[in-house]
């Protein structure tokens, strides 16, 4: 391969790189993936393939206290931290042979190496060979910020080396407030270790629906998983016991482990973007139209590099409608419309649509819808576990505008509750709908009289 010639040079074997890689070469195309690291980028070797494993791993500690409400003996149970490590790699490895298998049966030549762009229309790799391409894919997603930038950040860990720690760590302190960090928080506190939170909001999960925001703070607090809002690190010390970290509330905490869970940036360092004509913006990211193309003609990008809606299948969504306007022939474009989130936090969080904050903001007059019960599942182990649901509706139109769940299963309801709300749906459409009874979601049919009337 010192000198070969492609159609289209994807680089970043992630979840939006290999999804455009095959439907390009599903249509005629002739194309090439490089990737450095494991196929599969950041979702299926360390981020939300492995992170929910760890998240299920860590439910079971309630499935044990309901399995004894409910007539089961149960033997004390007894946590191995490095068999699970174990059965995670194992089934990554799988996931990532799956993901070069389809490659080559799509007719991808994949390129294990790093690639650079040498300019518009050259593509050179680690060992020295270039390719020549009609067009160049960066699909190289984004990497852990170690931040803040405080004496002895470099103690503290990654999002990336969570996974593989090898010893369970006794005591944590997880730095941030997003999605990552609550979710690892709630992942080590219930398989056992003394976590902490330490971050500069006052609640966790910023951008998301306030009540949300409280009620996962409270549940978490429960939990045993200490927060300490608005005393983010001031400095980090090598202690002989681990690591001391010094809060802006003067509080000190020493901990086994640190993450910085402190978000993510793209990852265009090093990749000769700009002196091949391609714009960045100051974190990093590609700036691209809404065709994903950049700058510089030849060039395009999906995913997590150009820091839009940073979620697998936006960057999946992203791969394919790339692939199809320039390889097959279709004038299609992505809707970022009412595209659905969740938290795997515990208890789980999905949401779709404006929050009721920016609802207020956009409608004269907005409906508020909300309910808040037991699960069935835990009535009978007297778990004080809880759901939350929330539907805000235009007050002029009717149409539902936002819907938020806390709850077991939450993300599994709003990925249905998404197209209900896509399609612009009214609560009149809501409260025509049959209720499947007995179920957590028949909840999102039944509420009638709304709790308050919001406004600007």
């Amino acid at each position: 391969m010192s000198q070969r010639d492609f159609d289209l040079i994807v680089i970043g074997a992630g979840s939006g790189g290999v999804r455009a890689a095959r439907v390009a070469a599903s249509h005629g195309a002739r194309v090439a993936i490089a990737e450095e690291f494991r196929v599969g980028g950041t979702c299926v070797i360390r981020g939300c393939v492995p992170k929910k494993l760890y998240v299920l791993a860590s439910r079971f500690r309630d499935a044990f206290d309901d399995a004894a409400g409910f007539g089961w003996s149960v033997e004390p149970p007894r946590f191995d931290w490095s068999r699970l490590v174990a059965a995670k790699e194992k089934e990554i490895t799988r996931l990532e042979g799956l993901y070069a298998q389809n490659l080559e049966k799509a007719g991808v030549e994949l390129i294990r190496q790093r690639a650079v762009v040498e300019d518009g229309a050259t593509v050179r790799f680690a060992n020295g060979d270039t390719a020549r391409t009609k067009t160049i894919l960066i699909a190289t997603g984004g990497a852990p910020v170690m931040a803040p930038r405080i004496p002895g950040i470099e103690l503290a860990i990654s999002s990336n080396e969570i996974f593989d720690l090898p010893t369970f760590p006794k005591r944590l302190l997880v730095i941030g407030a997003g999605y990552i960090a609550v979710e690892f928080a709630g992942v080590f506190g219930r398989l056992g270790s003394e976590t902490h939170m330490a971050f500069r909001p006052e609640l966790p999960l910023r951008g998301f629906d306030l009540d949300l925001r409280k009620r996962l703070a409270a549940a978490m607090t429960q939990d045993g998983v200490t927060l300490h809002a608005a005393a983010p690190p001031i400095a980090l010390e090598k202690t002989s016991g681990g690591v001391l970290a010094r809060l802006a509330d003067g509080a000190e905490v020493e901990v086994d482990v640190v993450l910085a869970a402190t978000g993510r940036r793209p990852a265009t360092a090093g990749l000769g973007l700009e002196q091949a004509g391609a714009r960045l913006s100051g974190d990093g990211a590609v700036i691209v139209d809404a065709r994903a193309r950049s700058s510089a003609p030849s060039i395009y990008a999906v995913g997590d590099v150009t820091d839009r809606i940073n979620l697998t299948p936006v960057a999946i969504r992203e791969g394919q409608a790339f692939a199809d306007r320039l390889f097959g022939g279709r004038d299609v474009e992505v809707d970022y419309d009412s595209v659905p989130s969740a938290v795997f936090s515990t208890p789980e969080i999905g949401t779709v649509g404006l929050t009721e904050e920016e609802a207020t903001q956009r409608f004269a007059e907005v409906a508020v819808f909300e309910t808040a019960f037991r699960p069935m599942l835990a009535t009978l182990s007297g778990r004080g576990a809880q759901v939350y649901m929330k539907l805000l509706v235009d007050g002029a139109s009717d149409r539902v505008v936002g819907a938020h769940i806390l709850g077991p299963e939450a993300g599994e309801m709003v990925q249905l509750v998404a197209i209900a709300v896509r399609m612009r749906a009214t609560k009149a459409d809501f409260d025509a709908t049959m209720a499947l009874h007995p179920t957590m979601a028949e909840e999102l049919v039944t509420m009638r009289a709304p709790a308050r009337i919001s406004r600007a």
